[in-house]
């Protein structure tokens, strides 16, 4: 694998897959996607931004990248969108996972934040989370 290659796509397809897997999450939401069609069903949890930085050793290159899942929500209060973001904090911190052509180092919970929709009728809640994957390229 080129060092250039990026570890963004690899890192989003391995947090993707790992919550897709967990049965308690897919029965919380009605969907983890990395793109959401029009009329989508709530809650479900879409895949965000990434920011990816150098995180290089002496003898190996590697990447920090952190990326923000957002979890969506219609239930009146956060407790819905808080309890999904629970969850997914607790399959992704500090645990293991699988990202293809790269050596997966740690998974860190960065932040989360509560969010109302702001446009009429306002009954959407958004809670971004934000998790840094340190990985390493694979030999």
């Amino acid at each position: 694998m080129p060092v250039s290659d990026s570890a963004v796509l690899p890192v989003q397809e391995a947090v993707l897959a790992a919550l897709k897997a967990d049965s308690t999450l897919v029965s919380l939401v009605q969907g983890v996607f990395d793109w959401v069609k029009e009329n989508q069903p709530y809650p479900y949890i879409v895949i965000g931004e990434a920011v990816e930085t150098p995180d290089n050793a002496h003898d190996s290159h590697g990447s920090n990248c952190v990326i923000t899942l957002h979890v969506w929500s219609k239930y009146r209060g956060y407790r819905q969108a808080l309890q999904i973001a629970a969850r997914v904090r607790a399959l992704l911190e500090h645990r293991p996972l699988t990202v293809a052509g790269h050596r997966h180092v740690a998974t860190y919970y960065v932040s989360q934040q509560t969010i109302t929709d702001p446009e009429p009728p306002g009954d959407v809640r958004h809670v971004p989370i934000s998790f840094r994957v340190l990985t390493q390229v694979s030999p």
